[in-house]
């Protein structure tokens, strides 16, 4: 018969492309993995890994193998997850990541509530970006994500993954005092075509929607500051440095030298859950949702 950790070690290699990587997201050592996987070869009686130049790549009869213990893994899921709410006691861990401003706008007050009405629960929270954090519940490495996209730009969710709406985020334009639209109450993105804008670091959603957006209304994006914290930003707006776009979420207080400006576009970002298929009625999951989104709706 075929064990469940062997098979969980095997699956992992495959998610993570070699045996410390599997080891790391098991929290485990890498001897460890490699003694399950040795275990599973004389089991099933077939060479499970090979040598690739200075890595590893599974074989003919591991990629089949991965193929039926993610069936078996994802059946398990399932059958804790029934158990749970069997149960109806909302207890053990939950891998939570969510993108900073989800952490300073909402974690704090959904932690705090969860852990007077649920104490049994440990709630573990990871920062991380959508791009990142989305992957890492496909492969359950965590079990609850907290991400973003925007009006103009959904974030794509992989088969087998399931997301509920925390709250809507609407999104002002950060001018300098000293902009010649600053005074306005509202203004059109086209009104400020050819200004130096300040982002979010490359790569992030945050940036490539940026460069998205100013681009659908014909105007090219001078980015010349790339800062991840929205204190930052504000801040480099405040010298006079640049334009931001900013969701009001975990914004937090707005400097001298900033005007607030809404914008006629009314841009605004979508804030989710994402979890796995498996796992939606596991009552852990339930409640951090509800939660989250008192915690969106006292903000």
């Amino acid at each position: 018969m075929l064990d469940l950790d062997r098979l969980r070690a095997l699956h992992a290699v495959a998610n993570h492309g070699s045996v410390s990587a599997a080891a790391e997201a098991l929290h485990v050592t890498t001897s460890a993995v490699s003694q399950q996987l040795a275990k599973l070869e004389r089991e099933t009686g077939h060479k499970l890994l090979e040598r690739n130049g200075r890595g590893i790549r599974l074989t003919d009869a591991a990629k089949l193998l991965v193929v039926h213990a993610e069936g078996i893994l994802s059946l398990v899921e399932q059958a804790e997850a029934d158990l749970e709410a069997h149960r109806g006691v909302v207890v053990g861990e939950l891998a939570v990541a969510a993108f900073p401003t989800a952490i300073r706008g909402l974690m704090p007050a959904a932690l705090a509530s969860l852990r007077v009405a649920h104490p049994g629960l440990r709630v573990l929270v990871k920062e991380y970006d959508p791009s990142l954090s989305v992957p890492l519940v496909a492969r359950g490495d965590i079990d609850l994500a907290i991400v973003q996209d925007w009006n103009n730009v959904p974030l794509p969710i992989p088969e087998g993954l399931v997301k509920g709406t925390i709250c809507e985020d609407a999104a002002d334009v950060a001018l300098p005092s000293t902009h010649p639209l600053a005074h306005r109450d509202e203004v059109d993105l086209k009104e400020l075509a050819g200004d130096a804008w300040i982002s979010s670091t490359p790569g992030s959603i945050c940036c490539d929607w940026l460069t998205h957006t100013l681009r659908s209304v014909d105007s090219e994006p001078h980015i010349d500051h790339m800062a991840y914290e929205f204190a930052t930003q504000l801040a480099l707006v405040a010298a006079g440095l640049g334009n931001a776009i900013l969701p009001r979420l975990g914004r937090g207080t707005v400097p001298e030298g900033v005007r607030l400006v809404v914008l006629r576009q009314s841009l605004s970002r979508r804030v989710y859950a994402v979890w796995r298929h498996e796992a939606a009625r596991r009552p852990a999951i339930c409640e951090a949702l509800d939660a989250l989104r008192a915690s969106a709706g006292a903000v």
